[in-house]
């Protein structure tokens, strides 16, 4: 499975960004996928994850209301919606691919990570 990470980018605090991760291989539909991120210095973190039927889905607290996570099974694509953004979101965003949930060890695949820098 191949995992490429689009949409990072650089904007202003309160700003919103897109990303979009696309999978090569046809097991999408049968897994749960999501997001971590690594800020410099600091571990990995667990972001968003959503199941194989999009009907689960668990957030960080500290993304809560106002990341949005969402999975297109027809385009092997999920997406995390950016909004409200703030400077602590600076880090980069990896798309993960495996099991549901918010432990590391729970996914096997992972994108190769993609910028995500707000400014204040």
């Amino acid at each position: 499975v191949q995992l490429v990470e689009s949409g990072g980018g650089s904007v202003q605090a309160g700003g919103s960004l897109r990303l979009s991760c696309i999978a090569s291989a046809g097991t999408f539909r049968s897994i749960g996928v999501g997001w971590f991120r690594q800020a410099p210095g600091k571990d990995l973190e667990f972001v968003a994850g959503v199941s194989w039927t999009g009907v689960s889905i668990v957030y960080a607290d500290s993304v809560k209301r106002r990341f949005t996570i969402s999975r297109d099974n027809a385009k092997s694509t999920v997406y995390l919606e950016m909004n409200n953004l703030e400077p602590e979101d600076t880090a980069v965003y990896y798309c993960v691919h495996g099991l549901y949930g918010s432990l590391i060890a729970n996914y096997d695949y992972w994108g190769q990570g993609t910028q995500v820098t707000v400014s204040s």
